[in-house]
């Protein structure tokens, strides 16, 4: 069984701005990276990459820039459908989608290209201050954001519902309200708690505990011992003690990775300049997020990837002889 870990340390999850620069080249191309709520992780890496592969756009052609849309499994879509060039999703909706299982049974998506991995995603689970809440267990009856349907936050929860026996209708309320909006809502009193799937630390995280004294709430049990067993892109996670205000103590959990994706219609072009504006930056880009800290590159290339890797991606690996 694997192990996550996370660096401590409360910092501002800072969102990137796409650098603008020269004027445009005539024969320029437009990528686009979808990411997840403005608030999340995912959209702090679409903006790094972006970033990095804009410094060179006027030697690449390549224009780039960050959607926010409603997470992982609406990206794998979209990429599918070309809306997307890029994208960001957790390692089990990557591999649910390659090997055409759970929101994707019988829809494998043959054309599905994996090109790095990127940090531990630890499900998180958040409860208000005054809901009586110690452990996940305590939020049957009560309202409880179980995720926006397209995100990957959503088809984990349901994973995890279906594994205690649980179903939607054991909550009082089972909301469906984005990343960005279930923080802000936990403080309101509308919600007494929420899972949500992220990078740490996130200011997704850090605003309801700044703001209201909302309580890390541990995942484990017999449930979690299971998925962790049955599904290899699981892994037990702990999230540091002290990492968000009124949280002193660690909480046990688990969780998956964030990976990037795209499409084998995307040139092999595009996907190597991208991949190697990263690593050729690889120091800067983990200064563009704390939750990169730990990052290590030979694991990026080949942990939490399901997919095949893209030509321009394997390319570039070799080229480093990584692979």
């Amino acid at each position: 069984m694997n192990k996550m870990t996370l660096t401590g340390g409360v910092a501002a999850a800072g969102l990137i701005a796409v650098l603008t620069g020269s004027p445009a080249l005539a024969q320029q191309k437009f990528v686009t990276v979808g990411t997840g709520g403005v608030t999340g992780v995912y959209y702090a890496v679409g903006g790094a990459v972006c970033r990095l592969m804009n410094k060179d756009r006027a030697t690449t052609g390549i224009r780039c820039s960050v959607e926010s849309t409603g997470g992982s499994v609406f990206n794998v879509n979209a990429i599918k459908s070309g809306e997307l060039e890029f994208g960001l999703t957790q390692s089990d909706v990557q591999f649910n989608a390659a090997k055409g299982q759970a929101q994707f049974k019988d829809k494998a998506d043959a054309d599905l290209r994996a090109v790095f991995s990127v940090h531990p995603e630890p499900f998180t689970v958040l409860a208000r201050k005054e809901s009586g809440v110690s452990k996940f267990e305590d939020f049957k009856g009560k309202r409880f954001n179980v995720g926006n349907p397209g995100s990957g936050t959503r088809a984990s929860m349901e994973e995890l519902l279906t594994k205690m026996g649980w179903k939607l209708s054991d909550f009082s309320l089972a909301a469906e309200l984005k990343a960005d909006e279930q923080g802000t809502a936990l403080c309101d009193n509308k919600i007494d708690g929420f899972y949500y799937g992220v990078g740490h630390p996130s200011a997704a995280i850090q605003d309801p505990t700044t703001a209201c004294g909302a309580k890390l709430i541990s995942l484990s049990g017999a449930a979690i011992d299971a998925l962790v067993k049955e599904y290899p892109y699981y892994a037990k996670a702990t999230i540091p003690g002290g990492m968000y205000a009124n949280n002193p103590n660690p909480t046990e959990t688990y969780g998956v990775l964030a990976t990037v994706v795209t499409s084998a219609k995307v040139p092999e072009a595009t996907v190597y300049a991208m991949t190697k504006a990263v690593f050729d930056n690889f120091e800067e880009f983990k200064k563009l997020h704390p939750a990169f800290a730990n990052l290590d590159p030979k694991k990026m290339i080949k942990d939490g990837l399901s997919a095949p890797l893209h030509p321009g991606a394997a390319k570039y690996y070799k080229e480093k002889g990584w692979m």
